[in-house]
């Protein structure tokens, strides 16, 4: 036997372990690789002692190698116990893609201060509710990002911030938040705000030492991260992530796209999210390999060129993403041998998109990826030598460690094929929703994160995600799955993309209404939209209300907004 055809072999029986128990609808992935007990600090220690010279991280207006990337976290770590900051405080980072959030991450994880992901789309009062509920001692933030004037914001807020000293802040609105940090030059001198370069200047010898100390006092079990759930169904929650959490998940998704420190990643997803900082950072960082970060949000113009200009290999997005690149790659030719692979999340990737991908980008290796934050993020994922259709139409199969079951509404494992809602047990799940026993206490059974996504698994253990058990419309009695609704209008030729929801209904209890964005050039009305539907889908299935909006409300990572759209629409129908 050949190496190609063992590890084939290999790959095969793998793949065949990944298979459904007993013909129910219960998953467990491999035992190996083994799980690494270590911090995000033993973490990247161990990347520079093997790759020191290697780059590490790539901006527009920065180049560093790993030698020196953890030389800077170092100082800043330094600079941090030197103001006051220790473990188990919370500091805020609200901030677009700049190495400043990444020096960050891994300083705060260097000291054990647990890093608090702010979403920069958030305003006011979603900052103010954020800050507060998880109790910041400290916030690093940008001036401004796009239409968000960050640093007016916050003294709006606190505008203590004015007068007060650096480290001593006293605020009503936020009454536990000592320390504003700026990225970039004020306007003017604000007394109660630290730059956030004086921060690398601060701290000496006895700081050093103190460095050492805590290094010594760090577990892989404490908590590290906390990230917002948001935008999809309301109000956010903290979920709370240990080192031991996301220094696995995203080792293991880097092992399944096979990058190593040869390899070049490109990522224009945000930091703020999973798929940036735990796929992303800390994925690319297990295996030594450069991370290319395009701007500070993604722009599919500026990250074509840098996937020329840098010679990537890897890219990750969300779909539409990979749309718009493919777009602006239609107006000029441009050099992409060098890509190999990446990851594709948020949503399901039409077959039409992958297929161009594949080809058009030379990423024939590209995967699809689904999670959850509270399950640190990715619980399954393709592999890269799977079928193009299984990659369209499935999340690929179960990732290490983990065991996933699809339950009824009585919590009964299903048989194959059945829909029901995924559950998650393993190393992945959260630690908690940050001060909410209650809450936690709702998803969390027996070691059992309830996701709230339905789901299906094929006889070979692929799962196909068919929607939100909160998404569910009862029509009169009848349960409706939106995303069925939605890929059947996703067959019309003049639809682009497509939302379907429900709204109250005195008589039915809810009814069917769907937005639709056109594509580019067309027109079309409620009686050829319904002339479409009409004995394809159950009669009961048909929206009742059709509504033609130019874009869709989404999350900053290209998740649908349904409540927004739900809200709205009963606006526009007079049900409130």
């Amino acid at each position: 036997m050949t190496l190609e055809e063992s590890i084939f072999t290999d790959l095969k029986n793998d793949h065949n372990n990944l298979k459904p128990v007993d013909k129910h609808s219960h998953v467990k992935g491999s035992s190996s690789p083994p799980l690494v007990n270590c911090t995000i600090s033993n973490l990247l220690k161990k990347t520079v002692s093997k790759f020191a010279l290697r780059d590490a991280f790539i901006f527009p207006d920065h180049r560093l190698n790993y030698k020196e990337f953890d030389f800077m976290v170092d100082k800043l770590a330094i600079g941090f116990i030197k103001i006051g900051l220790k473990k188990g405080d919370r500091l805020g980072i609200w901030s677009p893609n700049r190495l400043e959030w990444v020096l960050t991450q891994f300083a705060t994880a260097r000291i054990g201060v647990i890093l608090v992901n702010i979403n920069p789309a958030y305003r006011l009062s979603e900052l103010e509710y954020s800050l507060n509920k998880v109790g910041c001692k400290a916030l690093i933030l940008a001036k401004n990002f796009k239409s968000s004037d960050y640093f007016n914001m916050i003294l709006s807020l606190a505008p203590e911030l004015r007068k007060s000293k650096k480290g001593k802040l006293k605020t009503k609105n936020l009454p536990q938040l000592n320390h504003v940090i700026l990225i970039d030059e004020a306007d003017e001198n604000y007394a109660g705000v630290w730059m956030f370069e004086e921060i690398f200047n601060l701290g000496g010898d006895k700081e050093k030492q103190k460095l050492i100390e805590i290094d010594k006092t760090l577990k892989p079990d404490d908590a590290i991260n906390i990230q917002f759930t948001s935008g999809t169904t309301g109000q956010p929650k903290g979920a709370t992530l240990s080192h031991y959490n996301i220094v696995n998940n995203g080792s293991f998704v880097t092992d399944r796209i096979k990058l190593t420190e040869k390899d070049r990643l490109a990522l224009p997803v945000p930091l703020y999210h999973c798929f940036g900082m735990v796929m992303g950072v800390l994925g690319a960082v297990s295996k030594g390999a450069a991370m290319i970060f395009p701007g500070e949000s993604f722009d599919a113009k500026e990250t074509l060129g840098v996937l020329v200009k840098e010679k990537c290999t890897a890219l990750y997005g969300v779909p539409t993403m990979f749309v718009a690149i493919l777009e602006e790659l239609n107006k000029s030719s441009s050099d992409l041998s060098n890509m190999r692979t990446g990851i594709m999340a948020g949503a399901l990737c039409p077959i039409e998109v992958m297929k161009k991908v594949n080809d058009l980008m030379n990423m024939k290796e590209v995967t699809i990826c689904y999670g959850m934050t509270e399950t640190s993020p990715v619980s399954f994922q393709s592999f890269i030598n799977d079928p193009t259709e299984k990659r369209c139409k499935t999340v690929g199969r179960v990732h290490p460690h983990l065991e996933v079951k699809i339950v009824d509404k009585y919590n009964k494992i299903v048989s194959i094929g059945e829909q029901g809602e995924l559950c998650t047990r393993g190393y992945s799940v959260m630690k908690e929703y940050w001060n909410d026993a209650n809450t936690t206490n709702e998803v969390i059974n027996d070691g059992w994160m309830h996701t709230g996504d339905l789901g299906v698994f094929d006889e070979d253990g692929f799962c196909t995600i068919t929607g939100r058990l909160k998404d569910m419309i009862i029509r009169g009695g009848e349960n409706i799955y939106p995303r069925e609704i939605e890929e059947f209008l996703f067959l019309h030729p003049k639809i682009s993309e497509a939302q379907v929801f429900g709204v109250p209904d005195e008589k039915l209890g809810e009814i069917v209404c769907a937005w639709i964005v056109l594509k580019e050039g067309f027109k079309i009305d409620k009686n050829e939209l319904e002339k479409f539907c009409h004995g394809k889908i159950a009669h009961f299935k048909i929206p009742k209300f059709f509504e033609v909006v130019k874009e869709l409300p989404m999350t900053i990572t290209g998740k649908p907004q349904k409540f927004v759209m739900r809200e709205k629409m009963m606006e526009i129908l007079n049900l409130r």
